[in-house]
C-alpha cells in the first residue's frame, strides 16, 4: 500500500476521530449523560466510518489504535457496543524523565513565565490523564488508594504514589483493611444515624390479649472531618537548575508521611486537638488481657476474643492485626520436641497454632484460628503500665469506615517570593468511626516485649 494511501486513511480516521470526540464532549459539557437522538445517529455514522478506515488499514497502522473511547466519555454512548479507539501515547509526566516537571510547570503558570502557555498545555493534558485512570480503575500502591482527579492541575502524577521511597517508613496496612468510603464533598462533620434500643416481640397471651410494644429508640454517631497535612519550602533555584525533578523527591516523601500519620489516626487517634478517634480511644470496644505471655496464654486470649465478637456482634469476626515482633516472636516458637509451631502451608502442617503464607510486611502473612493475620508496624510497642507491650487486635474490620478525600497537592510560589522561596503542600481530609458496632473489636493486651 503506497504511503501517501496509507496517510491519507490515518488523516481521514484522526478527523473521524475528532469528530466523535466532540460529538460526545458537547453531551457531557452540557451536563447530559445520553445523548440526543441526532447525535445518536452521527455518533453511530462516525463510528461506522472509523471501523471501516480500521479495517482498511490493516495491521500496517503505524500506531496503536485499538481501543476504546476514553473511560470518562464511555458512559454516553447509551450501552450500545463501545467505540474502539484510542492513542497509545506516553504520559505527559513520567518517571525518569526529567525534561518536564510537573512542580516545574505550575510555577510557571503561576508566575507567568515565557513558555507558560506550553506548561498550561502540559498541565492541562495531565489532569486529563488522570482523570481517565481514575475513571478506569487505575490501581495504586499502599500509600494511597484514591487519587481526586477533579483538582485540574493540583493533581500530583500518578507515580509520584507508587515509586520508591529513599526514607523508609511504614505504610497504612490497619487503615486499609477497613471499610473506606469516599468522603462526602460541603461538611466537617459526619453524623450516622444509630438504634439505641430496639423493638420487642413476646408470646401473646392468649387470643384478644395485648400484643407486647416495645418503642425503639435511636441516637447518632458523629464523625468530625479532619485535615492532614505536610509542607516543604525549597529554593526556585533547585527546582530550575537541579539535574533532576527534584521536587519529585520532596512529594514522595510527603505522600508516604501522610500513609504513615493516616493509619496512626485510624489505630490511636485521640479525638482531640484536630485528632480522630481511633480504634483504641473508641469506648465500648472489648479488652482482654493475656493470662501469660506465651503461646498458650495469647492463644487462648485470641480464642476468647473470636468467641465475644460471634456473642456479642453476632456476626464473625475477619481478621487479626499484630504487630511484626509479634508475628516474628509467634514463628520463633518450638514445642517440646522443638517442632516449629507456625509452619508454611506448603509443608501441610498438622497441630500447629498457625500457618505461615508469606513472609511479607504490611499485608496478610498468615493465619491463626482460621483468621487472616496482618501485620502493621504502626501498631505502639509501647503500651501499658511498663511502656513495653504491644496490642493484638481481633477485629469485624468491615464495621470500621474511613471516610477519605483525594489527597491534594499545590505549589505556592508567592508565599515566600521575597526569597525566591516555592512551597509544596500536600493534603488531604478524613473521618473515620469504630463506634458503629464497637463490639466488633476486641484488643488483647498484657503482651510484653518478646525475647528471640
Amino acid at each position: 500500500m503506497p504511503d501517501d494511501f496509507f496517510s491519507k486513511l490515518q488523516r481521514d480516521r484522526d478527523a473521524a476521530f475528532a469528530t466523535a470526540e466532540r460529538i460526545l464532549d458537547n453531551a457531557k459539557r452540557s451536563g447530559r449523560d445520553t445523548l440526543s437522538e441526532i447525535e445518536q445517529r452521527r455518533f453511530d455514522d462516525v463510528r461506522s466510518t472509523m471501523l471501516a478506515l480500521d479495517k482498511r488499514m490493516g495491521d500496517v497502522a503505524a500506531e496503536d489504535r485499538r481501543g476504546v473511547l476514553p473511560p470518562h466519555l464511555q458512559h454516553l454512548t447509551k450501552g450500545r457496543p463501545k467505540a474502539m479507539f484510542s492513542v497509545n501515547e506516553p504520559r505527559t509526566y513520567r518517571r525518569g524523565d526529567h525534561t518536564h516537571s510537573w512542580t516545574r510547570d505550575l510555577v510557571k503558570v503561576s508566575m507567568n513565565l515565557p513558555d507558560a502557555f506550553e506548561a498550561r498545555e502540559r498541565l492541562s493534558r495531565h489532569a486529563q490523564e488522570v482523570a481517565d485512570a481514575v475513571g478506569g480503575g487505575a490501581t495504586e500502591y499502599r500509600d494511597l488508594d484514591r487519587v481526586d482527579g477533579s483538582g485540574g492541575y493540583a493533581v500530583p502524577p500518578a507515580w509520584l504514589m507508587d515509586q520508591y521511597i529513599e526514607l523508609a517508613r511504614p505504610g497504612r496496612a490497619f487503615a486499609n483493611i477497613v471499610q473506606r468510603q469516599t468522603l462526602p464533598g460541603g461538611t466537617d462533620s459526619i453524623n450516622i444515624p444509630k438504634l439505641l434500643t430496639g423493638t420487642q416481640t413476646d408470646i401473646q397471651p392468649a387470643d384478644n390479649t395485648p400484643v407486647i410494644q416495645t418503642d425503639l429508640t435511636d441516637t447518632f454517631i458523629n464523625c468530625p472531618v479532619r485535615t492532614l497535612a505536610g509542607q516543604q519550602s525549597l529554593a526556585i533555584q533547585l527546582i530550575d537548575q537541579s539535574p533532576i525533578a527534584f521536587d519529585d523527591i520532596i512529594f514522595q516523601d510527603l505522600t508516604a508521611d501522610y500513609a504513615m500519620r493516616l493509619d496512626l489516626q485510624v489505630i490511636g487517634g485521640s479525638g482531640s486537638n484536630g485528632e480522630v478517634l481511633g480504634v483504641t480511644n473508641t469506648p465500648g470496644i472489648t479488652t482482654i488481657t493475656a493470662t501469660s505471655v506465651n503461646i498458650q496464654g495469647i492463644y487462648s486470649a485470641i480464642a476468647n476474643g473470636i468467641q465475644m465478637i460471634h456473642t456479642t456482634r453476632f456476626l464473625p469476626p475477619t481478621v487479626i492485626v499484630m504487630h511484626p515482633r509479634r508475628w516474628g516472636w509467634f514463628l520463633s516458637l518450638l514445642d517440646n520436641q522443638q517442632r516449629p509451631l507456625f509452619l508454611p502451608g506448603a509443608n501441610s502442617p498438622m497441630n500447629v497454632a498457625g500457618v505461615l503464607e508469606a513472609v511479607d510486611s504490611q499485608q496478610r502473612v498468615g493465619q491463626m484460628a482460621g483468621l487472616p493475620v496482618i501485620t502493621d508496624p504502626n501498631i505502639t510497642t509501647t503500651a501499658g503500665a511498663g511502656n513495653n507491650e504491644d496490642i493484638i487486635f481481633v477485629m469485624r474490620a468491615s464495621d470500621l469506615v474511613l471516610y477519605e478525600s483525594g489527597v491534594r497537592a499545590r505549589v505556592l510560589p508567592e508565599t515566600k517570593s521575597a526569597t525566591l522561596t516555592v512551597v509544596l503542600q500536600l493534603y488531604g481530609y478524613l473521618s473515620f468511626t469504630a463506634a458503629r458496632y464497637p463490639q466488633s473489636v476486641v484488643a488483647i493486651t498484657g503482651l510484653t516485649a518478646p525475647t528471640f
